[in-house]
């Protein structure tokens, strides 16, 4: 569910809870928006994980 924030306000800065808060929802549609792709492209989404997978193994520290 995409929510509309409103533009930031010079006069009153955005609490660390607001910030917080805001990337939270971000984080849930863009959550949601993966899950829906997954579910609507599988064979791109498993080539994606195996992608990821592969990448994962040959990252060195």
């Amino acid at each position: 569910m995409l929510t509309l924030t409103p533009t930031p306000d010079p006069d009153h800065p955005e609490t660390e809870d607001e910030r917080r808060r805001r990337r939270a929802q971000f984080l849930r549609d863009l959550a949601e928006a993966r899950a829906l792709r997954d579910r609507i492209q599988p064979r791109r989404a498993k080539a994606a994980r195996l992608r990821h997978a592969m990448r994962m193994r040959t990252f060195r520290w």
